[in-house]
């Protein structure tokens, strides 16, 4: 049984001119079974688990690409390293922490309208979006609070 989303990658890829390497596919797989929220350095770590022959200029050079392409996108959550996450659906949205760095993913989304309002009064093509809502968890509130 095949993986729809490792196929989603693969598709678009190919459909793309792109050849899909086995070293590409090992960091897709990989990418894909930690649900992304990576680092290039914990991806890089977790490749090789699998796949020691991959090596890191190809790990970097394969996440440009999936950024390019639309896939993944990098953000930046308070530990200073970009961290990579998959655009399901072409959008993507978290709660983070501000002081512990935790992030909560959720999958409700009531944007589709504003996007495409914004599409409209722009004249914007837009192909997803990431959202992220910042301030304390429960857990430090509970620290904070005591």
């Amino acid at each position: 049984m095949t993986n729809p989303q490792l196929a989603h990658f693969t598709q678009k890829l190919q459909q793309n001119g792109y050849r899909v390497t086995s070293s590409r596919r090992a960091i897709i797989e990989t990418l894909l079974a930690s649900g992304g929220h990576l680092s290039a350095d914990q991806l890089v770590a977790k490749v090789h688990e699998s796949a020691p022959s991959v090596g890191r200029m190809t790990v970097y050079r394969t996440l440009d690409l999936l950024c390019e392409m639309g896939l993944l996108r990098t953000v930046y959550q308070g530990t200073g390293a970009a961290h990579y996450i998959l655009l399901e659906g072409g959008h993507h949205h978290h709660l983070v922490c501000d002081q512990c760095h935790s992030v909560v993913e959720f999958d409700e989304c009531a944007l589709e309208g504003l996007g495409d309002t914004l599409a409209e009064r722009f004249g914007f093509q837009i192909a997803g979006h990431l959202v992220e809502f910042y301030g304390m968890c429960p857990a430090c509130q509970e620290t904070s609070a005591g």
